[in-house]
């Protein structure tokens, strides 16, 4: 017992001081969020459409759907003209499908989220976490976010084993059809007020399983979405922002 305080004592205070410090050192290789130059970009070209594994990218003017994209950067590599960039920002969940598109309307501005969760989920806010056939990736970074590092029960978020104890719903993956029926069985035994929040591009849009037959593209044509987070994975960070966003512990 003595040798477990003493090795705590060493390790002192782990947990990261985001959101009353700065965020935690990303990798230098993250691609964050990304910003695009219609100015600098030829329509004929069209590398980056054809290299883009799940057409995210729109055109006239350029734009990109996060929703879709999976920040893989291949179409900033492709771009001659240099039209695309990936930066380090972070901050990119939105509380409408449509505010996913990144365009030059969009550079450099957010539009914040949804408040009408704030007042009902501000001190507390539980989540069961169904995993809809995904690849365990945005899995994983949500699991992160239970750790010492991050400790998200210190803003009253905890993920609970049963929807009947839970305030809201936390999906990943593009929901095939062997999930769909346990996807909306979950959701109905959720007790009103609820919240849906949906983690990464399958599970907004289907990601790469976009289009096949077997697959419902994500959980929004099935499911009132309160929170999109969008990435391949994300970040935690960028699922840690998004979620203090909508309990409006951050604006």
């Amino acid at each position: 017992m003595l040798d477990i305080l003493w090795a705590r004592l060493q390790q002192k205070h782990r947990t990261i001081d985001f959101p009353k410090g700065p965020p935690p050192a990303l990798s230098d290789r993250y691609q964050g969020r990304p910003i695009v130059f219609p100015e600098r970009c030829n329509v004929e070209c069209g590398r980056c459409a054809q290299i883009c594994p799940t057409s995210a990218l729109l055109f006239n003017p350029l734009r990109i759907d996060l929703g879709k994209c999976l920040f893989c950067s291949t179409c900033a590599a492709a771009c001659p003209t240099g039209a695309i960039e990936f930066t380090d920002g972070y901050r990119m969940a939105e509380s409408l499908r449509e505010n996913l598109i990144v365009g030059p309307e969009s550079q450099g501005t957010e539009r914040g989220i949804d408040v009408k969760a704030h007042r009902f989920f501000a001190k507390s806010l539980k989540l069961r976490q169904v995993s809809a056939g995904g690849c365990n990736a945005c899995e994983a970074d949500t699991n992160v976010l239970g750790t010492v590092g991050w400790d998200l029960g210190r803003f009253g978020i905890q993920f609970v084993a049963s929807p009947r104890h839970a305030d809201g719903l936390l999906i990943t993956g593009p929901v095939p059809e062997n999930m769909r029926l346990a996807l909306l069985k979950t959701y109905r035994a959720v007790p009103e007020p609820k919240v849906v929040v949906v983690v990464g591009a399958c599970a907004i849009s289907g990601g790469v399983f976009a289009g096949h037959e077997e697959v419902h593209n994500g959980a929004a044509g099935l499911l009132p979405v309160d929170l999109f987070i969008p990435g391949c994975p994300p970040s935690p960070l960028t699922i840690l922002d998004g979620l203090l966003r909508l309990t409006g512990r951050i604006g």
